[in-house]
C-alpha cells in the first residue's frame, strides 16, 4: 500500500489518482491512434478524452456520494460532526493525517470542524467507477455528434482503451488501498497496514482488535479486476473488432463482458459499495448494462446488413 505515489517539490500525488489520469492518457492515446488508422480527425479523440475525463470524475463521485453508503456521513460533516464516527484509534484520531476530535465515551473519533464541500473533494477518495462509465459516456454521445463522427463508430474506437485505462485504475487502487477483498488463506493473499482501509472495517465488525493493526489477508480484488479488464481489453482487440459485423459491437462486447466480470468480483470485496436487495451498487447497475449491453446487440445486429460496420 501506497497512498502517495511520489512527491515533488514537498507537494504528494495520491497514487490512485496519477494511475486514474495514466489510465485515460493511455485509453485517450489508443482511440486517437485507432482513428488515424480509419482515416478519422484524431484531434477530436483526444478532445474527447479530456472532456471525458471531466465528466467522469463528476460522474463518479456523484455517484460514490449517493449509492456508497456515506450520503449522511457527507450532510452530517456540513451540518453536525459530531455524529461523524470515524472507526480509528485514538493515536490516529489525534494525529496531523485525521487532526480529529476523541470520544472516549464511545471510543470513536468524530471531525474536528465542519466541511460542507468535503462530497466535491475528489481527490481525497472516494470514486466510483460506473458513475464515471455513465457521465463519460453522455459526454461522448454529445461530443460525437457534436463533431459529426458517428457514434458507434466512436465507441468501439474507445471500448479498448477503456479496458485497458481500468487496468492502470485499479493498480491505483492496489496502491490506495481501497476496493480490497474478503478474508482468505490463499498465498497470494494480501496484508495491508495498519491504519488501511482494510484494517478499518474488520475492525468495524470485530474481526480485528483495532484499525492499528495491520489486516488478516485478503482477497487483492484489485489484481483481479485489473487482470480481468486486461483480457477484456485483448478480447475486444484481438477477436472482435477483427470480426465485427456492425458498429458498436467492439463496445457491446466490452460493456457485457466487464459487467459479467464487475459482477463476480464484487462478492469477493468487502468495502463499504452500498446496495439494495442483497446486491452491491455495482452489482445492480451491472446487471442493467448487461440487459442493455444485450438488446444493443439485437438492435444494431439487425442493421449489420443495410449499414455494414467500418472495415477493421
Amino acid at each position: 500500500m501506497r497512498p502517495e505515489l511520489f512527491r515533488l517539490f514537498e507537494q504528494g500525488f495520491p497514487s490512485y489518482f496519477v494511475l486514474l489520469l495514466s489510465g485515460f492518457a493511455f485509453a485517450t492515446a489508443m482511440a486517437a491512434l485507432g482513428a488515424r488508422r480509419l482515416g478519422e480527425d484524431p484531434d477530436v479523440l483526444v478532445d474527447l478524452g479530456l472532456h471525458a475525463l471531466l465528466m467522469g470524475v463528476v460522474g463518479s463521485r456523484l455517484l460514490h456520494v449517493v449509492a456508497d453508503g456515506y450520503f449522511l456521513d457527507y450532510v452530517h460533516l456540513c451540518t453536525d460532526p459530531s455524529l461523524v464516527d470515524w472507526k480509528i484509534g485514538r493515536a490516529a484520531c489525534l494525529s496531523e493525517a485525521y487532526g480529529g476530535v476523541w470520544d472516549a465515551a464511545k471510543s470513536v473519533c468524530h471531525p474536528k470542524a465542519s466541511d460542507c464541500f468535503a462530497w466535491a473533494k475528489f481527490w481525497a477518495g472516494g470514486l466510483t467507477y460506473y458513475g464515471g462509465f455513465l457521465g463519460a459516456m453522455v459526454t461522448s454521445w454529445w461530443m460525437l455528434r457534436r463533431d459529426g463522427v458517428p457514434f458507434w463508430k466512436g465507441a468501439d474506437l474507445a471500448a479498448p482503451g477503456i479496458a485497458t485505462g481500468l487496468v492502470f485504475g485499479r493498480m491505483g487502487c492496489l496502491l490506495a488501498g481501497c476496493c480490497f477483498g474478503a478474508p482468505s488463506d490463499a498465498p497470494w493473499a494480501l496484508v495491508f497496514p495498519p491504519g488501511s482501509p482494510a484494517s478499518e472495517a474488520q475492525a468495524k465488525v470485530g474481526a480485528l482488535a483495532s484499525s492499528a493493526l495491520a489486516s488478516h489477508p485478503v482477497h487483492p480484488t484489485q489484481i483481479y479486476e485489473s487482470a480481468a479488464s486486461l483480457l477484456i481489453a485483448l478480447v475486444c482487440l484481438v477477436v472482435v473488432h477483427p470480426r465485427k459485423r456492425y458498429d458498436g459491437q467492439v463496445f457491446v462486447a466490452f460493456v457485457g463482458l466487464y459487467a459479467v466480470a464487475r459482477f463476480a468480483l464484487e462478492w469477493l470485496r468487502r468495502d463499504d459499495r452500498g446496495g439494495l436487495l442483497g446486491l452491491s451498487t455495482s452489482q445492480l447497475i451491472g446487471v442493467g448494462l448487461l440487459a442493455f449491453a444485450l438488446g444493443l446487440h439485437r438492435v444494431l445486429g439487425r442493421h449489420d446488413l443495410a449499414h455494414p460496420a467500418t472495415p477493421a
